[in-house]
């Protein structure tokens, strides 16, 4: 196991990693021949983005005589991140022959194999062979959903439900595997036990309200939904739920969390400074985000389908359409936050006239492909920028971006509030808490947008 110093991680938990990563070189500076600070180095500057720097300092640590799988996994995650992915995948074995039992090198090989090939049982291969702990059981029942063997999940997580009843992970993760399929008092179950296991917990409650909503229990929902913002305000998960609580309550409460029309905007970026116009840029731009899309299918755990999704921070590219682009969107965005205006609900009381990036991620849709409607639970403001869109005029509503309808089941089913149609260059930004997903569409070619999530500075 590798430690890190106290001073490290303090500054790494305030969110200084400027100031962590002074003092990690500083650590290396001090003992040259030490593997560990080598290897705090390589994990700070894979954090950062600094996969070339990760990859340099990993193989460092591992020189001066690291057997740690931590490091091991540092290592496959830079690999990765450059486009090595047959070494990463052998960096990602490496960890785990390392240790057998390593939940995080597993799941991590597990989603390279299936990215690359969109094969379940080569993405599996390893972990048939894992020990039986309650973490790779939560790995090998993602896995499975990912594949679309829901039913075979179900069956992992209820083993290790039997050896582990009270896991308040296993219950989670069981209460929401029920939703998928549909089974709203097997989900309540589980939420049920989960939250009186652990009465503190938000995903807890968040998780008991999803499945009082799905059995049409509304009015506990809404009881509980109230109860869970008001613990955790800024919880955008939280606020979601509670929002649609109020709309199949009818409660007037539900138009101004999420109807007020300055909360969602439009906009066409102007052509960035050197190229001669937008079509020209979208251009330069859809070539250079291609040539991060190197999958086969969609990452685990995540809301597309039919398609793939950058593996790093779009914001900390060095390649100069990437660049511009986040320039571009900076008129565009300080437009929104200035129509916002003051306010007490949840957007408008976290303005401070500044933002800042918390992300950002390009996905590639083939024909076909869609998101699952969604949130996102730790953002404030969340986007879509659209870069190339299949040729041709597609029929409403074809690919467009869809607001309001829940991503979780409810009784009785609710419709989106709205629906976006998309156009080259476009940027919609609306509150991360805002149910959002894009249709399915048709044609012959994908479509590739960008998105990222905002957070006061």
């Amino acid at each position: 196991m590798i430690g890190k110093s106290p001073a490290v991680s303090t500054a790494r938990a305030s969110g200084d990693l400027e100031i962590a990563l002074h003092r990690c070189r500083e650590a290396v500076r001090a003992r040259p021949e030490s593997p560990v600070a080598e290897h705090n180095l390589a994990s700070l500057l894979g954090d950062m983005g600094d996969f070339v720097g990760a990859l340099r300092a990993s193989e460092r640590a591992l020189a001066k005589g690291s057997q740690a799988p931590e490091t091991q996994l540092v290592r496959a995650r830079a690999l990765q991140a450059v486009g090595a992915l047959d070494a990463a995948e052998q960096g990602y074995v490496a960890a785990i022959a390392a240790r057998t039992d390593y939940a995080t090198a597993h799941r991590d090989l597990a989603q390279l194999r299936w990215m690359r090939t969109a094969d379940l049982s080569h993405a599996m291969a390893e972990l048939a062979g894992a020990p039986a702990s309650l973490e790779l059981a939560l790995v090998r029942s993602t896995v499975l959903q990912a594949g679309g063997n829901a039913d075979a999940a179900a069956t992992v997580l209820a083993e290790a439900l039997r050896r582990a009843p009270s896991e308040i992970a296993l219950l989670l993760a069981a209460a929401a595997l029920a939703a998928r399929r549909r089974r709203p008092e097997e989900q309540l179950r589980h939420a049920t036990v989960a939250l009186r296991t652990a009465p503190g917990s938000v995903a807890a409650a968040r998780a008991a309200v999803e499945a009082l909503l799905h059995a049409g229990r509304v009015g506990e929902g809404t009881e509980l939904a109230e109860r869970v913002v008001a613990a955790s305000p800024d919880d955008q998960g939280a606020i979601a739920l509670l929002a649609t609580a109020w709309r199949l309550a009818g409660d007037q409460r539900h138009a101004a969390l999420c109807d007020d029309p300055a909360l969602v905007s439009t906009a066409t970026i102007a052509a960035p400074a050197g190229w001669r116009d937008l079509p020209f840029f979208l251009s330069e731009l859809a070539a250079a985000l291609d040539a991060s899309h190197a999958w086969r299918t969609h990452p685990l755990e995540q809301s597309l389908r039919h398609g793939s999704q950058t593996q790093f921070d779009l914001t900390r590219s060095d390649v100069p359409a990437i660049r511009a682009l986040f320039a571009a969107l900076d008129a565009p965005i300080r437009a929104h936050l200035d129509r916002l205006g003051p306010g007490s609900d949840p957007v408008r009381r976290r303005l401070t006239g500044r933002y800042r990036f918390a992300g950002a991620w390009s996905v590639r849709l083939n024909p076909g492909g869609y998101h699952m409607d969604h949130v996102h639970p730790a953002g404030w403001i969340s986007s879509a920028f659209y870069v190339a869109l299949p040729d041709g005029a597609r029929p409403a509503p074809e690919g467009w971006l869809s607001l309001g309808r829940p991503g979780v089941p409810t009784r009785p089913p609710l419709a989106p509030s709205r629906q976006i149609a998309p156009a080259p260059g476009m940027l919609a930004l609306f509150p991360s808490y805002l149910w959002h997903g894009a249709e399915p569409f048709g044609g012959e070619r994908p479509r590739l947008t960008v998105a990222f999530d905002l957070l006061p500075a």
